[in-house]
C-alpha cells in the first residue's frame, strides 16, 4: 500500500512520491533527527527473492563511496515495511533531458566520463550494475548521479579493491535463461539469459554515450523483436554521429558496441581515460576536416583571382601615387558618408544570410 504524506517510517517522515518500479517505491522524505531530506525507497512485497535482492541492492550501494554514485544513509524496517534511505537529489534524468535537448559534444563527453567512473568504481569491488541506461542516471547541481542498483550482478571484486563485502552475497536469484536488464541497453549475451559480466555493463555504456552524443538510441526498433534484431544483426547508425565526434571517440563506441564480447573493451577504467584523453584535446570536438569539393575549389580560385587583381591595382596606384597627391572629390565625400540603414538595400547583402544560434 503507498505511503501517504505524514507517514512515519523510524524517524523519517514521508512528504510525497518521487517514484515507484517493479523493485519498489521511492518517497521524498525528511529526516527528523538531522532534519535534511532524503530518499526513502520501500520494498513492495513481502516475497523473499524480492527481499533478497533489496537487501542486496541496500549492501552493494553502501558499499560504495562515490561523488557520481547515490549514497544509502540507512535501511531499517517499519513492521512489515522494508527500507533504505538514500541521499535525496534534485534535478532530471538523463532520459528527460535527452527527450527535451541535445546536448553538445563538450558536455556530452563530461557527462560519459563521469558515468564511466561510477560504474568503474562499482566494478572494482564486484558490482555489475545490469541496467545501466539514462533512466537511471540523474543530473543534478553536483554533477551525475548513478541510481538504481536493483538488478546488480555480485562478482568477485577486482583484486585489491576495497568494499569487497558486498561481494559476500553470492546467492543465485535470477533463473537461468531469464533475460535481466531493459531492451535497448541489453547487450547480446543478455538476450538468451547467459552469464553476463563486466562487459554487459560497457556495451550499456555504449548504448548510452551513442544517445549523449546523436539523441538517438544505438539499438532502437519499434517493437521489443525489431529491436532484438538490432542488437544480434545490425549495427547502429554509425552516420548519426556528428562530424565533430573525435576519432578517438568513435573508436570507443565501436569498441563497447561489438557483438563479440571478447573483442569489446574490457575494463572501463580504459573507456574513461580515453574519454578524458578526447575531452582534454583541444582540437578534440572540432568538426572532421573533409576534402574540398569541386564547388568548394572553384569558389577558392575566383577569391583567389578577385585578390590578385585587387593587389595589382594596387600596385599600379602606389607606382603613381606621386602624380595623385590626393584622391577625387567624388571619392572623398564617399569616404566621409557614414553607412546608414538606407545606403544598404538590406543587412543581408552585407553580412550574409542570418544564422541561428
Amino acid at each position: 500500500m503507498a505511503l501517504t504524506k505524514g507517514h512515519r517510517l523510524g524517524a523519517y517522515e514521508i512528504l510525497g512520491v518521487l517514484g515507484a518500479g517493479g523493485m519498489g517505491e521511492v518517497y521524498k522524505a525528511r529526516d527528523t533527527r538531522l532534519d535534511r531530506l532524503v530518499a526513502i525507497k520501500v520494498l513492495p512485497s513481502a516475497d523473499p527473492d524480492l527481499t533478497f535482492r533489496f537487501a542486496r541492492e541496500a549492501r552493494a550501494v553502501a558499499a560504495l563511496s562515490h561523488p557520481n554514485i547515490c549514497a544509502v544513509y540507512d535501511v531499517g524496517r517499519e513492521g512489515d515495511c522494508d527500507y533504505f534511505v538514500m541521499e535525496y537529489l534534485e534535478g532530471e534524468t538523463l532520459a528527460e533531458a535527452l527527450a527535451r535537448r541535445g546536448m553538445p559534444m563538450a558536455a556530452a563527453l563530461s557527462c560519459a566520463i563521469q558515468i564511466a567512473g561510477a560504474v568503474e568504481a562499482a566494478h572494482r569491488v564486484g558490482i555489475v550494475h545490469r541496467d545501466l541506461k539514462p533512466g537511471n542516471i540523474m543530473l543534478t547541481q553536483s554533477g551525475v548521479k548513478l541510481l538504481d542498483f536493483g538488478l546488480a550482478k555480485l562478482r568477485p571484486p577486482i583484486s585489491g579493491a576495497s568494499g569487497s563485502s558486498a561481494a559476500t552475497m553470492t546467492r543465485q536469484v535470477t533463473a537461468q535463461g531469464t533475460m535481466i536488464g531493459t531492451l535497448h541497453y541489453m547487450a547480446p549475451e543478455q538476450l538468451d539469459g547467459s552469464d553476463s559480466d563486466e562487459r554487459a555493463d560497457i556495451w550499456a555504456f555504449g548504448c548510452v554515450l551513442f544517445e549523449l552524443i546523436t539523441g538517438r538510441r544505438a539499438m532502437a526498433g519499434r517493437t521489443p523483436s525489431t529491436v532484438i534484431g538490432a542488437i544480434v544483426e545490425r549495427e547502429p547508425e554509425w552516420t548519426a554521429l556528428p562530424t565533430s565526434t573525435p576519432s578517438s571517440v568513435r573508436a570507443v563506441l565501436r569498441r563497447c558496441l561489438s557483438k563479440d564480447r571478447d573483442a569489446r573493451m574490457r575494463d572501463i577504467a580504459d573507456v574513461r581515460v580515453m574519454l578524458e584523453e578526447a575531452a582534454a584535446d583541444p582540437g578534440a570536438v572540432a568538426p572532421v576536416h573533409t576534402v574540398p569539393t569541386r564547388r568548394y575549389l572553384t569558389a577558392a580560385i575566383a577569391s583567389a583571382a578577385v585578390l590578385g587583381t585587387c593587389a595589382g591595382a594596387l600596385g599600379v596606384w602606389w607606382a603613381g601615387r606621386g602624380s595623385l597627391p590626393f584622391a577625387p572629390a567624388s571619392v572623398r565625400r564617399l569616404a566621409r558618408r557614414p553607412m546608414t540603414a538606407a545606403s544598404a538595400t538590406s543587412w543581408s547583402e552585407v553580412a550574409g544570410p542570418a544564422t541561428s544560434a
